[in-house]
């Protein structure tokens, strides 16, 4: 762990992000080109230091992937620092959508999904579109006897509160999320089911 947060933190940085950068440790967050985006911009969270691993066991070329040449490893995690240097952690890149060249990070969607009185929880992922390349789709799940919205319901809920580009353009309604064994939403399933019922790009 490279950073975190200190009892003398306010409940808020305590609740909402992972603290600052802890001592002899570096942080930083980069662009796809590598460069230092500015604070406030989302990237890529990469650490150097101490707690950094030495490598994955008789793989090298693994390690290469996570770790640079300057001894940076990238953790795969889509972060923003604030001006006062905490951290939120809003995503992971491979669940990252590219809609027309736009970035739209999935963990966003899903929080304002929240919000929605009936969902009790959402995931969104990315499905192939033959105009932007990917398109949102959102996988839902409704409170105990409440009527499920309808694409249009929901996208109207969404109309002028969220940017146009991250309305959900397909909403499905699902019982139980796919899991892997730790807990974790498979969304990887979530894309193929959603591809199967677009039949490929649409």
């Amino acid at each position: 762990m490279s950073t975190q947060t200190l009892p003398t933190d306010s409940l808020d940085r305590r609740v909402s992000t992972v603290g600052r950068v802890g001592p002899h440790l570096e942080i930083q967050i980069i662009d796809e080109a590598g460069a230092q985006v500015p604070r406030g911009t989302p990237g890529e969270l990469c650490t150097r230091g101490y707690s950094v691993m030495a490598g994955y066991w008789d793989d090298p070329a693994k390690t290469a992937e996570a770790v640079d040449a300057d001894g940076w490893m990238h953790t795969g995690d889509i972060a923003v620092m604030d001006d006062e240097g905490y951290l939120s952690v809003t995503g992971r890149i491979k669940d990252m959508v590219i809609r027309g060249g736009e970035n739209i990070y999935p963990r966003e969607v899903e929080e304002f999904l929240y919000t929605h009185p009936d969902i009790v929880d959402a995931q969104v992922v990315g499905v192939p579109d033959e105009k932007y390349g990917e398109e949102l789709m959102a996988w839902i799940r409704v409170a105990d006897g409440a009527q499920p919205p309808t694409t249009d319901s929901l996208r109207d809920f969404c109309a002028g509160r969220i940017a146009h580009q991250k309305i959900p353009r397909y909403v499905q309604v699902i019982d139980e999320f796919p899991m892997t064994v730790t807990g974790k939403v498979r969304k990887v399933d979530l894309r193929a089911r959603g591809e199967e019922l677009l039949g490929g790009a649409g």
